[in-house]
């Protein structure tokens, strides 16, 4: 590759260093540890350069550090107001990698290997408009999630409009697409990820599902709710209450409930 640096892992200054090397014309960024360490780990030749705050010593932020080491990419140390200019947030948590920008797949795997803490995952079963994806990825990252799993099939997948509609969330939370839902539910299972689909003819209140541990909320699509599979896969089922006269709401809106439900029992 041309304009290759001698020594990638090197720490350097972002004054001289934000602009992407000559060639590297198909780049962008993605930020917060998950999102960062999944890629380093997963597809390390994608990514181009990573930014660390220069302020930060902890653990987690040299975990990320020497991996980057290890895999020859080119570090660079930034002050904190230069990475939330580069991403138009505070929520990086010190940590921005540009990577190719045709280089999305993420695996499960990857995501719950590197947890430090109780999973809290958002599992989509079909959602097909991109506005409603787009926001779910915004609750996702508001709320903390650490992965959102949808199907690769009759699903609408992260398309420009889900990408804008996330206003960054696209990049700071991992967007996992699996071939077979049941299998990946079963794959969280096995981890010690307890399942809860949300229904509307559950007998049980989210509020009565105890998500201190690790969890995942599986959502429907749009007017059809879960799949049958989907439905039968879950460790249990659990409803919003609704008090009003409406039956549904928007699934983003759900998700933000469900999510957020799992926060207040987590202290926060």
């Amino acid at each position: 590759m041309a304009n290759k640096p001698t020594n990638r892992s090197r720490p350097q200054q972002a004054d001289h260093a934000e602009a992407p090397a000559a060639g590297r014309t198909e780049s962008r960024l993605i930020y917060g540890f998950h999102a960062v360490l999944g890629k380093l780990r997963r597809d390390p030749e994608a990514v181009f350069e990573l930014y660390l705050s220069s302020s930060r010593t902890d653990a987690r932020s040299k975990d990320v550090q020497q991996l980057a080491e290890a895999q020859k990419v080119r570090i660079i140390q930034a002050e904190a107001d230069r990475l939330d200019g580069m991403v138009g947030t505070r929520r990086h948590q010190g940590v921005i990698a540009r990577v190719d920008a045709r280089s999305r797949d993420i695996k499960l795997a990857d995501v719950l290997d590197v947890l430090e803490e109780n999973a809290l995952i958002l599992v989509l079963d079909g959602v097909q408009d991109p506005h409603n994806l787009g926001a779910c990825l915004r609750v996702a990252d508001a709320a903390g999630a650490h992965a959102v799993v949808a199907p690769k099939d009759r699903a609408v997948g992260l398309n420009a409009t889900a990408v804008k509609v996330a206003s960054g969330a696209a990049d700071s939370v991992p967007y996992i697409t699996v071939t077979n839902l049941a299998r990946a539910l079963r794959e969280m299972q096995e981890a010690g990820v307890w399942v809860v689909g949300a229904a509307g003819e559950a007998e049980k209140s989210l509020y009565e599902i105890d998500q201190k541990g690790p969890v995942a909320w599986v959502m429907g699509a749009e007017g059809e709710g879960l799949r049958r599979l989907t439905r039968e896969t879950c460790d249990e089922l659990a409803k919003i209450p609704m008090l009003g006269t409406v039956e549904s709401i928007n699934v983003s809106v759900a998700s933000g409930i469900c999510l957020f439900e799992a926060r207040r029992q987590r202290g926060g």
